[in-house]
């Protein structure tokens, strides 16, 4: 049996009733180990000094700016160009924010694109490991670059409890 049948019958025993591009996940897979392995030599051979810890306040720094630009590549409206050829528009969600599906036609690598550019929870994992190794690599830039993203998640949540509180201050039928 050839590996390609083998493959085809792994696929179908895996999910038999729904397409789960197995293909493009390991292609994403390969690509993620690639850019990981890709930061460890860049540290590697410029003897970047790797922290035996990190730092509580950098911790808090990444997450929130990871949660922040994992949710602009997602979720804006804005950066709908970019997920254009992988995903169809569904309709806005509020806050400049749109549902997208994700396109079934084409390789395996597109749908397994498509639903990682669409998917802020997928996406931060990506994000995470490149503002990590950004740490090492530049730490001033992402530093400042990480701020400025957790400015605007600051800021949004600060829109939103504004938001909020106006309403419950003027209520529809006052």
């Amino acid at each position: 049996m050839s590996l390609q049948e083998r493959l085809r019958r792994l696929r179908e025993a895996y999910a038999p009733h729904d397409y789960r591009p197995l293909g493009g996940y390991l292609a994403a897979m390969g690509v993620y180990t690639s850019v990981t392995l890709g930061m460890a030599a860049i540290v590697r051979l410029t003897e970047r000094p790797v922290p035996e810890r990190v730092a509580t306040s950098d911790v808090v720094l990444l997450s929130i700016a990871t949660h922040k630009l994992s949710r602009v590549v997602a979720k804006d409206a804005i950066t709908s160009p970019l997920r254009a050829p992988f995903t169809a528009f569904e309709k806005p969600i509020g806050r400049g924010e749109v549902m997208e599906q994700v396109r079934d036609q084409g390789s395996t690598a597109r749908h397994a694109l498509g639903e990682l550019l669409s998917c802020p929870f997928c996406l931060a994992v990506w994000i995470s490991t490149l503002l990590t190794g950004g740490l090492v690599i530049a730490p001033r830039l992402t530093r400042l670059v990480s701020t400025a993203l957790t400015a605007i998640a600051v800021s949004d949540f600060l829109q939103m409890a504004y938001a909020a509180a106006h309403r419950l201050a003027n209520p529809p039928n006052s």
